[in-house]
């Protein structure tokens, strides 16, 4: 089986050199908005951003706030060349990529991944939106960096030398994209931002963690939370630990990894969360910030 024991570090790791080939790094794990503050340290409080080293690459799921902490990192490690896959463009899986530092350094190379928006928005129309005026100051054009486009439709399948990134569709307002990474054997499931489906499972989702080494999924909510009856989370495009366990044990997945926690969700509360997850899949655990597990 895998090594798959996680070793929590500071915001910044370029001081940790692991010896595994496949390594998934967690830079940002909120989900919504960013939660800073004394009731946040140990789970973190940037927004969604995975980054996965693979057999020498780079690849970095989603540009949230922990974007910006990870692009500080990189910043002592250039020239970089890095693959970025969006699974949409919801504003806190986009909001760092405004602050991603090595962009703007000439020298550095970013091939970029993404759906096209249901009004017909391609990722580099959204990114570059975000950064027009009245809401930033700088266009996207002073990024200096070599910055290459790539739309993405679920089912694709894209292939970086002996690694191969599955796509699947994300049950999700304005839809969103799953990635299933693999080498050599090795699956690595990124599927934030989904809501289960009551009453079934989301047999898309299912064939695309079917089997994986891990599941990395939004348990934003707990049931209690989804189904409460005076404030019920239906409809908002999240999940739950529960409907996450479920899938996984369904796909036959070695270990889920609940991601995208919900920003009124404090530290106490989700080592709450945790002990319930690990009583009930106890090869699961909860993603926190600085966090980085070894697959290999």
């Amino acid at each position: 089986m895998p090594d798959l024991e996680p070793s929590t570090l500071n915001s910044s790791s370029s001081e940790h050199q692991s010896a595994s080939p496949f390594t998934i790094h967690f830079w940002g794990v909120r989900g919504s908005i960013p939660a800073p503050g004394g009731g946040t340290v140990r789970y973190g409080g940037n927004t969604s951003c995975v980054e996965m080293r693979v057999a020498g690459k780079r690849l970095i799921f989603d540009g949230g706030t922990g974007l910006r902490v990870l692009g500080k990192d990189l910043m002592k490690q250039m020239p970089v060349e890095a693959y970025m896959f969006f699974s949409h463009s919801h504003w806190d899986h986009i909001q760092g990529f405004p602050f991603f530092l090595p962009a703007f350094v000439p020298g550095n190379r970013f091939h970029i991944y993404g759906g096209i928006a249901p009004n017909g928005a391609t990722m580099q129309q959204r990114l570059s939106n975000q950064m027009l005026h009245p809401n930033f100051p700088v266009p996207i054009q002073v990024m200096k960096s070599d910055l290459k486009f790539h739309d993405l439709a679920p089912g694709d399948v894209v292939t970086l030398d002996d690694i191969t990134i599955e796509t699947g569709p994300l049950n999700h307002p304005n839809t969103a994209i799953g990635y299933r990474v693999t080498w050599q054997g090795h699956t690595v499931v990124y599927a934030t931002d989904t809501e289960h489906y009551p009453d079934q499972l989301d047999e898309d989702l299912l064939h695309l963690a079917r089997d994986a080494d891990m599941l990395i999924y939004d348990a934003c909510f707990t049931d209690e939370e989804y189904y409460d009856e005076k404030a019920p989370r239906i409809g908002w495009g999240h999940s739950t630990w529960q409907a996450g366990l479920a899938l996984a044990k369904a796909a036959n997945v070695k270990r889920p990894v609940m991601f995208h926690h919900d920003p009124n969700h404090d530290d106490d509360f989700l080592d709450e969360v945790e002990a319930q997850v690990k009583a009930t899949f106890a090869n699961s655990l909860l993603a926190k910030e600085g966090m980085v597990l070894s697959l290999v």
